[in-house]
This record gives structure tokens, sequence and C-alpha cells, in this order.
């Protein structure tokens, strides 16, 4: 009797690929393995010949046997490969590829290096600093190998032993029905050993606690929530794990004179009323030192004045920003006799010039009057 293309018992075509092939085989295996179906000669025959079918094509160097001489090029005996039809059992088919990423066994070995944890270190910043850069030097808090067990765990001059529960595999397995799931092993917690004299240092953990100093190099330019990442500089992993990252935060301190908003400062400049009604210069602060800021006649409560250049410079690249001045006027206090005179007699010469000095305050007015005389008032 003819045996039937390998292809066809897969239902798969000549340009299948691997995962193509393990598929079409899982579909097979769940519908004709005899563990599903007991006491069915059939249904095992096409077990079988199924299995047969993907051990061959699953192989590299039997597939290409099998695509130029057919049956020939991989049967015993005629000069090809010779193949195994025989059942495997369910677990052996579907169980680490299904519950070993689930469960994290893994076949023929202990618990897998862990990484370590990252870190997270809070850095407060001077305005200043933050603007111009700086190099910090912090301490954090660690996990290092213990340096009495050389990280074993172990008191020094014992070791650990394999578990006797899962053979030093990290992983037991349980049956339930025809399926059979592997869990981490309930004793060792999947570390392939246990410790019977666990180091009095340590107490078993292999790692401790310790401090470091590091120095952060702080770019110019960094803001609230901006994070630095030192790779490498977290904790140190379980098993020989790789160490996670060490992120800081940073948190910039509020300023007694500016704020920032993106890549510009902001100020606010007191002006003296004669100042601000005759003009003058100002000396005014900058984070790298003085600038004069030129205040016209008429200036008024609010008024911006920009300065350029002398913001910030962003952390990621760009154009500088600036430093803009708010206008606050300031009005004169405790005055003597003599000097309310003054004021008295400048609000009287003031007053005959009528709307041309005091511009805003006749056009409030006139907005007012016509509100009441809507009003009927």
């Amino acid at each position: 009797m003819a045996k039937q293309d390998y292809y066809d018992v897969l239902g798969v075509p000549r340009n299948a690929s691997e995962a193509d092939l393990k598929k079409a085989f899982r579909r097979l295996a769940m519908k004709y393995h005899p563990d599903r179906n007991p006491d069915d000669g059939e249904a095992e025959a096409k077990f079988k010949e199924a299995k047969l079918a993907h051990d061959v094509l699953s192989d590299p160097k039997k597939r290409s046997a099998y695509d130029q001489f057919g049956h020939a090029g991989v049967e015993a005996g005629a000069g090809g490969f010779g193949g195994g039809g025989g059942a495997s059992s369910f677990s052996d088919i579907f169980g680490s590829d299904i519950f070993g990423d689930i469960f994290g066994g893994r076949a023929g070995g202990g618990r897998r290096n862990q990484r370590g944890v990252d870190l997270r270190y809070d850095l407060t910043l001077s305005l200043e600093d933050a603007v111009n850069g700086k190099e910090v030097k912090i301490r954090i808090p660690v996990q290092v190998d213990c340096q009495f067990c050389n990280g074993s765990g172990a008191k020094p001059g014992t070791q650990a032993k394999k578990c006797p529960t899962c053979g030093g595999v990290g992983q037991v397995r349980m049956q339930q029905g025809f399926f059979s799931i592997q869990q981490t092993c309930p004793d060792c917690r999947g570390a392939g050993t246990v410790i019977d004299d666990p180091c009095p240092h340590c107490r078993g953990r292999g790692r401790i606690q310790e401090e470091k100093t590091l120095a952060v190099k702080v770019p110019a330019g960094v803001d609230n929530g901006d994070r630095i990442r030192l790779a490498g500089e977290g904790d140190r992993g379980e098993q020989n794990g790789s160490p996670g990252d060490l992120y800081v935060q940073i948190q910039v301190q509020a300023h007694p004179i500016f704020t920032r908003e993106d890549n510009n400062l902001y100020c606010q400049v007191p002006i003296s009323f004669v100042t601000a009604a005759l003009g003058g210069e100002l000396e005014v602060p900058t984070l790298d030192g003085k600038v004069m800021l030129k205040i016209p006649p008429g200036t008024q409560t609010s008024q911006l004045f920009r300065i350029r250049n002398k913001g910030v410079k962003p952390v990621r690249g760009g154009a500088i920003g600036d430093l803009i001045c708010r206008a606050v006027i300031e009005v004169p206090i405790n005055l003597n006799e003599r000097q309310k005179e003054l004021l008295q007699e400048f609000e009287s010469s003031v007053q005959e010039g009528g709307s041309h000095h005091n511009p805003q305050s006749h056009s409030w007015l006139d907005g007012v009057k016509k509100f009441f005389e809507k009003m009927g008032l």
C-alpha cells in the first residue's frame, strides 16, 4: 500500500514553515493522541503517521532528503535517516510549550537568572543647577552579593545541595487527567537547590544591603519630572542575574525671583511710580549676571519686557529661551504731609489735561456711564 505524502498527512503546503508544521502537528495530536482516544486503533495509527511526518519535515536534513527522494530518502536501511513513529506522551508534545511559559518551567534546569530590580532616587536641585547643569554625588542603598558566602547563601564551608523534591530542575510535574503541568518547585522556589545551613550574615539570601556613592552628571536644562537613567546601577539580580537600572528623578526647588515655563524664565520687576511715568533704566538680575532694562515713559502694570537668550537652553537641544520681566508699578506708602501736597497738586494738574494723561481711566469711566444709561440709572 502506497504511503501518503507527509505534507498531505499534516495538511500543509510544501513550502510550509517550521511554525506551520508545528501548528499542524499539534492540531492532529489533539485529535488523535492515544491518551485522548483510548482503545482506538485507527486514531493511534493516524497519530503515529502524523508524528512521523512531523519528525521528518521538522528536521532540515530529513526534509531535504524527503523532498528529493520521497519516502525512500528517509527510510532506515535505504541510505536515509530513519524515523520513529512511536507515541510520545501528551505532556511531551504540549507540556513545555503550553504551560512552561505560564509557570516559568523549563526542562533540565533550575530557576533562570533574574534581572535585578530598577531603583529610583529623587534628586532635588536649585534652579541654577538645573539650568546650568552639575555633577552631583549621591548615596543609594543597593543589594550586593554577600562577601562571606560569595552570594551562595550557604554558611562558609558548606554548600547548597540539590533539591530532593524536584531533583534540581526547579520544577515539579503535576498530573491532571491527560494533562501534565509543570509548576515551580514549592521547596526550592525554582532555584533547584536548598540550603540546610544558611549563611548567618545574609540569612541564606546570598545578598546584603549596602550603600554606594555615585556621581550623577546632570545635563544643563533639566526640569521637574525629567529622569536620568544610570544603566546597571540598580539592584543586583538573583542567581547571578544582571543588575537593574537606577533612575534619578529630578525635582527643581522654587526660586525666590524666577519661575520657569518651558524654556523661558519669568520674573516680576517693581517699578517706582516716577520711573514708570518718566521712564528710565533698572538693573535686572539674570542667572548669569546683571543686565540693564530700559523702561519707557508711561509704563503700565503688567507690561512685559523680553530679554533675549537669558532663559534656559533645552536639554535636548534647540534655541535658548528668554527672560520675560513683568512690570509691577509700586504705589508709594507712608507719605508725609509735604509729599501728599505735592501729589495733590500733581493730580490737579493731570485732571486739567483730561483724557490725554489718563486714557485708560477715562475710557473705563465712559464705559461705566454708558452701562448705567442703558440700565436707566
